[in-house]
């Protein structure tokens, strides 16, 4: 790599650098240089879809603009446009780190030597319901009757709730129940339909509460 640089050689820590004298560049030859812009941006995107998930609680989905999520978030229009095209691009990334703790948490009792039964795993995902995400949810499902972009989001997050759910479902039969693995797995298809639908209706309900409903219950 060349640079146009009146530059000094050096040793350090037994690898050549390039000091540029100029303001023209600065070369590292053979030293590591940490690189925290991937880190960054992931930062900011969190940010953003962070920001746009409370303004969609707040003002719903179709009154949402970009200058509230700019206010929210304390970021200009311009970095919003950096990392999201459109409105679908928000909801996509929102949808993805609602469905990613989800995941971490599913997972996690997966792995477990003894997996909660569905009744309890079921608990345990609606006392986890996050009142703000489900009024966004359920906005998204009403898009999601208008808007294909939408609706394409809606059905992959919900395709993959409800695989982790099988996947839950399937180690409990399996740990708990001792059922033979290909046995469990066709049993644990419906049982998984029934928490997803159970757990979509928490969501709803949820929702469909005043948020002094929900301080008090």
């Amino acid at each position: 790599m060349t640079a146009r640089s009146s530059g000094r050689h050096r040793k350090q820590n037994g690898a050549s650098v390039t000091v540029s004298t100029s303001s023209t560049a600065i070369l590292f030859v053979g030293v590591q240089v940490p690189r925290l812009t991937d880190a960054r941006k992931e930062l900011r995107r969190t940010q953003i879809a962070a920001a746009a998930v409370r303004c969609f609680s707040r003002n719903g989905l179709e009154r949402t603009s970009i200058a509230d999520i700019t206010a929210e978030s304390g970021l200009s229009a311009g970095s919003i446009y950096a990392h999201y095209r459109n409105k679908a691009d928000l909801v996509r990334a929102a949808a993805r780190e609602v469905l990613a703790k989800r995941a971490d948490v599913i997972g996690e009792y997966a792995a477990a030597d003894a997996p909660p039964d569905p009744d309890d795993l079921l608990s345990r995902l609606i006392a986890a319901i996050d009142p703000a995400e489900a009024r966004v949810g359920v906005q998204t499902w009403g898009e999601a009757t208008t808007d294909p972009a939408i609706r394409e989001i809606v059905v992959d997050m919900t395709d993959r709730m409800r695989a982790m759910l099988h996947d839950c479902v399937t180690a409990w039969l399996v740990k708990v129940e001792h059922r033979e693995p290909a046995v469990a797995r066709e049993h644990a298809t419906p049982i998984a339909h029934r928490v997803m639908a159970l757990y979509q209706a928490e969501l709803l309900y949820t929702a469909l509460r005043t948020p002094i409903e929900v301080t008090t219950s």
